[in-house]
């Protein structure tokens, strides 16, 4: 991605600030601002058909930031009606279960509350609103702007009605562009435009690689008698084996919900584990089908998380613009939190945006970074940043590196390295083929089946959104070293080498994307670079 020239067709808007995303981490920032300085222009594009329809996460969530942003929240009617009553952490073997006597601190879910995170950001939104912030959904940000100093100057959102050939159809609408003092980059997990914006920028020059797991959702009704509501289960071990990091949640909400997932660490040395079917065959182990059984699956979704932590933050600001949220990479591992974190990112972003803009001196606003080095969240993330890291040497070493950590309040007098999770794997020839079972529509289910539940729609008269550097590689290179495994990571079916012989070829079904970013992540040559649709396509997910 490089910056293109400057365009002549498109209108454009100016504002204070311009937003991109409204997740928790962006929509807490425009909140902040106008709570601040009211007469500040706010700005927030989403690129979701509406706010919420892209956002997934567990959820159990923790209202520090909430309580400091809008302390009656609960006056106002936020969706958290759902407390957290009881935790278990539970280490699963292929048939078995033990039940750990106490979870460990940093999981003790006292005072949270399950949530879904979809329903949460439209609340979010109408509160943001209500300050005179503008919402823009079903426009998604496509390209950056700058100054001719080199500055960011706002972003331009894609134009609309460009055939699959790239051609402009009778439907053509140029992308608008929106300039703004300050432009901040909430697109969470692994940003199309905050990956430009780290390369061009050099944001990684003093830190970590990011480190990512998968995470794959479902939501379920179950039966009444087996259903406890506020119970939250997090499981460690099987399906996994020593040496590939990843867990479970169940979480049991209201009306006989539970919000069933698996995450798996994106640093996975197999190339033909698929962290799709991990998923599935999770939930025939006894203790998980126990709760299952006699229900029915109603929603299906996945999206990647940053689990790097503190080391594997970038710089934070630069001319023109700041990152927030999980775009940054604000979250708690062994929590298995971010959405306080990128709350309180986006609080610090505006508490430090607001007075650079009244004094009109802002050209990169670097007090947000000294606003995070003496805050809680900077505090809470300095004592986390060697547990992930941990799980590097296998689930042994992880566990009782992590039991030191938070029960003995031991801490490494060094911080810990990350990797590139696509450096990871290993080559197919080295590797031992995994035989998923196949899935039997009651408990476990195929691919096309779950993005169906997704309610994931993409116009088919555009071009792919998934760009492959060099369309030589993924058969060329990656089929005969890896057994390309984008066959294998993507949770949507996406990806397939369809063909025999010499007649091989590599097919993207751009309409099934469900935005999680694996792809741009896990591939070993780095050759797909996501990009975002055509506004408002993707998942429009319910109840996530």
């Amino acid at each position: 991605m490089t910056a293109p020239a400057a365009r002549t067709d498109r209108d454009n808007m100016a504002y204070d600030v311009v937003i991109v995303g409204a997740g928790p981490s962006g929509l807490s920032c425009a909140i902040r601002l106008k709570q601040l300085n009211p007469d500040l222009t706010v700005c927030v594009l989403e690129k979701g058909s509406e706010v919420g329809a892209h956002l997934l996460s567990g959820a159990v969530f923790e209202t520090r930031a909430l309580d400091e942003l809008i302390p009656d929240w609960k006056d106002k009617g936020a969706p958290l009606t759902c407390k957290a009553t009881e935790d278990r952490f539970v280490f699963l073997t292929e048939t078995s279960s033990f039940r750990f006597p106490v979870a460990p601190p940093q999981m003790n879910n006292h005072g949270n509350y399950i949530i879904s995170l979809g329903a949460f950001g439209k609340w979010l939104a109408g509160e943001a609103e209500a300050l005179g912030v503008e919402i823009y959904p079903g426009f998604a940000a496509a390209e950056i702007l700058f100054n001719e100093d080199g500055s960011v100057k706002g972003v331009a959102t894609g134009d609309m009605g460009i055939g699959k050939n790239g051609e402009k159809t009778d439907a053509f609408q140029p992308g608008l562009e929106l300039h703004a003092k300050q432009t901040v980059f909430a697109e969470g997990c692994h940003g199309s435009l905050t990956k430009f914006l780290i390369k061009h920028f050099d944001l990684r020059k003093d830190s970590d690689p990011q480190t990512y797991g998968l995470g794959v959702k479902e939501i379920w009704e179950i039966d009444p008698s087996k259903h406890k509501q506020g119970l939250c289960v997090h499981t460690i071990g099987w399906p996994m084996d020593s040496k590939t990091y990843g867990g479970s949640f169940l979480y049991h909400m209201e009306n006989n919900l539970v919000s069933i997932g698996f995450v798996t660490g994106l640093d996975y040395q197999n190339p033909y584990l698929s962290p799709f079917e991990e998923m599935q065959r999770y939930k025939t182990h006894p203790y998980i089908r126990n709760f299952l059984e006699g229900g029915r699956r109603i929603s299906y979704g996945a999206r990647a998380l940053v689990e790097g932590g503190l080391q594997s933050l970038p710089k934070l600001t630069f001319p023109g613009g700041l990152l927030i949220g999980d775009t940054a990479g604000f979250l708690n591992v062994p929590k298995i939190k971010g959405n306080h974190a990128a709350m309180k990112s986006g609080m610090l972003a505006a508490e430090a945006l607001a007075p650079a803009l009244k004094a009109g001196t802002v050209y990169e606003c670097t007090a947000y970074a000294d606003n995070f080095k003496t805050s809680w969240l900077h505090k809470e993330l300095y004592k986390v940043r060697n547990i992930r890291p941990g799980f590097h040497c296998g689930l042994l070493w992880g566990l009782i590196n992590g039991a030191f950590q938070t029960f003995g309040g031991w801490l490494l007098p060094f911080t810990a390295k990350n990797h590139a999770d696509h450096t990871r794997l290993k080559k197919a020839a080295e590797s031992a083929p995994i035989a998923y079972p196949k899935p039997d529509g009651k408990l476990t289910f195929d691919r096309l089946s779950s993005v169906y539940l997704s309610n994931t729609n993409h116009d088919e008269d555009q071009p792919s959104h998934l760009k492959l550097r060099d369309p030589k590689i993924p058969i060329d290179v990656n089929l005969p070293i890896w057994a390309e495994p984008a066959q294998r990571y993507c949770p949507a079916g996406v990806y397939e080498v369809v063909g025999e012989g010499d007649a091989k070829r590599f097919q993207i079904n751009a309409q099934n994307c469900v935005h999680c970013k694996t792809c741009d992540i896990k591939d070993p040559s780095q050759n797909i670079d996501w990009t975002v649709p055509q506004g408002g396509g993707g998942p429009n997910y319910t109840g996530m």
